[in-house]
């Protein structure tokens, strides 16, 4: 079960918390969250898993910035999101995705008990240039049946900004 953009609306304060919240970013089942100014890209040519990848931040200027294909850029939203009783998904939204910018490749799956801003993950098929402040992706919640646990990830949990992969912690466990 999706719950509706009213259920969100309802919820706001007690399983959900949205920060800022804004009514007219409310769809019918989702609610859109917007492009924060500061993005983050690799430094490095070739990635690797086991270490900490180095990254340079990029800050989105008023006039807007183009992104280049093949390039991918971290950003994040400006809102804040919490989740109780509540699985939060993340998709692009359709009007983003026809002008061929890619909101969250593969990490738009989030869990019960997220605390944070959302890490998107962007990439495009040809240059675009891009705004901070959009509406750039949305967030949808599934009811979640049966007993589950919180979210206590020491990786990504109560985030302050852009993350790259901590996927390196992994490896010294």
């Amino acid at each position: 079960m999706i719950l509706s953009g009213k259920e969100i609306k309802n919820k706001l304060g007690k399983e959900i918390k949205i920060e800022p919240f804004s009514e007219n970013q409310l769809n019918p089942n989702s609610y859109n969250l917007r492009l924060h100014n500061e993005l983050l890209v690799y430094d490095e040519t070739i990635l690797d898993m086991k270490k900490q990848n180095k990254v340079k931040k990029i800050i989105i200027p008023e006039e807007g910035l183009v992104l280049e294909p093949g390039k991918l850029y971290l950003g994040r939203t400006l809102e804040y999101t919490e989740t109780d009783k509540y699985v939060p998904m993340l998709e692009g939204r359709s009007s983003i995705g026809r002008l061929g910018l890619f909101i969250n490749v593969t990490a738009g799956f989030g869990d019960v008990g997220f605390k944070g801003y959302w890490t998107l993950e962007i990439f495009c098929i040809q240059p675009i240039r891009i705004y901070s402040d959009v509406e750039l992706c949305q967030i949808y919640y599934h009811a979640v049946e049966g007993d589950y646990d919180i979210y206590n990830s020491g990786k990504y949990q109560n985030n302050e900004g852009v993350q790259p992969s901590l996927l390196y912690k992994d490896f010294e466990l």
